[in-house]
């Protein structure tokens, strides 16, 4: 599906804050939002491929790098097509988002493995494929020992947690002392295992680590890199040779969500290990990064129809088609991952007005179902629409089926800018279609539709 309507959008040409104002008049006035379109998620393309170039640039000096996008930020096969013709890699964690990524085109030598219980099958596709695999645990190892062939093309690494602590949302962190990810570096007898798996295996050629996402300071990120670092060069001095010959360095760069502004930026990110690190980026190492979150969050939104309004104890609440079903994270931890909301009305221009206190309830049948708690914005009423901006990665393309609420529509959009001559004309918006939304028949299917009678047949 394409259509197209016009707009006025370019980078510059618009005040940051109504950066996406026209797309969601645009998106109004072809009924993708609305009453035939009550919630639906929308992904900037040029924004995309934006955000890739500022990654590029930062890491421009660095002699040999793979970007890799990490699946699981976006889970959906356009999007990730998008980012493989951007030159980007795609870094999977399960059997399924390896799946999604051979359909996206990644080349295999451009996807990388992590998960911390990969199965014998699993080990056994992504060894046949030529993908490379980081290895969770020294148990994973000796399962990699018995299942690779000397003939095959994946890159093998083992993944280090240098327990260098954790950032402010616990759940985000992956290099406190007890994270479950990786071989925790400073536990007793872990360094020399390490070593000593290196020295054993000479096809193991790459240490992996990722200290983890939001919440996470760029000097906790760093420190934990650097540790890495060290520990490959301690690896090859040991060894006498030049065993290890790359670094998986994640990624996590956290994302502001408070305002418009992308902070911190890659290129924060590189100043960061190159302090901490001065080593990391002299050629001695091939380096792999694997940003997700960072890459997208920014350019999409969530546009949901106000279905109802009410009053309760002295509260404004406006009812909505954007709850824990799309924007889960914020809904169960509201102060980890708070949103900023935008107000439009039915014609989906911004709505002007008085800053009123309400709430943002979703539709899912439980009382926490509240995206937003008394944001000052102009009044709402039935059938406005209601924008949730950063939510490009994560929120609508993993959505939970919670009540069986369909998962959304998702939209890529291209916004072109208009003539320069002062008339006031607007450049078109014009929109494709990444994913359906879920009809009544596919959640009915998805729930044993096809197996209805299994629990009430009775043999004989």
């Amino acid at each position: 599906m394409t259509q197209t309507t016009s707009a006025h959008h370019r980078s510059g040409a618009v005040p940051p804050a109504a950066r996406f104002d026209a797309v969601v008049r645009a998106a109004v006035g072809q009924g993708l939002l609305g009453e035939g379109g009550q919630v639906a998620g929308f992904i900037d393309t040029e924004g995309v491929r934006a955000s890739v170039g500022a990654l590029r640039d930062a890491f421009s000096a660095t002699p040999e790098v793979l970007h890799t996008f990490a699946a699981k930020a976006c889970s959906l096969v356009p999007v990730l097509r998008l980012l493989a013709d951007c030159g980007m890699g795609c870094e999977v964690a399960s059997p399924g988002e390896l799946r999604l990524a051979v359909e996206a085109g990644f080349a295999a030598s451009r996807v990388v493995l992590d998960s911390p219980a990969k199965t014998r099958e699993e080990i056994r596709l992504a060894l046949a494929l030529g993908v490379a695999v980081n290895a969770d645990s020294l148990d994973e190892l000796r399962r990699i020992d018995a299942l690779r062939t000397p003939g095959t093309a994946s890159v093998l690494g083992l993944r280090v947690n240098p327990q260098v602590g954790g950032g402010s949302i616990g759940p985000m962190s992956t290099a406190t002392d007890t994270s479950k990810f990786g071989v925790a570096l400073r536990d007793p007898g872990a360094r020399e295992a390490i070593v000593e798996a290196f020295r054993e295996r000479p096809w193991l050629t790459r240490l992996h680590t990722h200290v983890g996402s939001q919440g996470c300071p760029l000097e906790l990120i760093a420190d934990g890199v650097a540790r890495t670092y060290e520990l490959a060069e301690e690896i090859n001095a040991t060894l006498g040779v030049r065993r290890v010959t790359s670094l998986d360095i994640g990624g996590g760069l956290p994302v502001n969500f408070a305002d418009e502004t992308v902070r911190p930026g890659y290129a924060d990110y590189v100043a960061a290990l190159t302090t901490a690190a001065p080593g990391l980026f002299s050629g001695r190492y091939s380096l792999v990064t694997e940003f997700g979150r960072s890459l997208l969050a920014k350019n999409g939104f969530i546009g949901a129809r106000v279905e109802y309004t009410k009053d309760a104890g002295g509260r404004r609440i406006a009812l909505t088609h954007a709850g824990a079903q799309t924007a889960t994270r914020t809904v169960l931890m509201p102060d980890a991952w708070p949103l900023r909301i935008g107000a439009f009305g039915p014609d989906g221009t911004p709505k002007a007005g008085p800053p009123l206190a309400q709430d943002i309830a979703g539709p899912c049948c439980f009382a926490g179902d509240v995206v937003a708690y008394g944001r000052e914005l102009p009044e709402l009423a039935e059938d406005d629409v209601v924008v949730l901006y950063d939510t490009g990665a994560y929120y609508f393309s993993t959505p939970w089926a919670y009540n069986s609420l369909p998962r959304p529509a998702v939209y890529g959009f291209r916004a072109v800018a208009g003539p320069e001559d002062g008339s006031g004309h607007d450049g078109p918006v014009t929109f494709t279609t990444v994913r359906d939304a879920q009809s009544l028949d596919d959640i009915a299917a998805e729930s044993g539709l096809a197996h209805a009678d299994a629990l009430i047949r009775r043999d004989g």
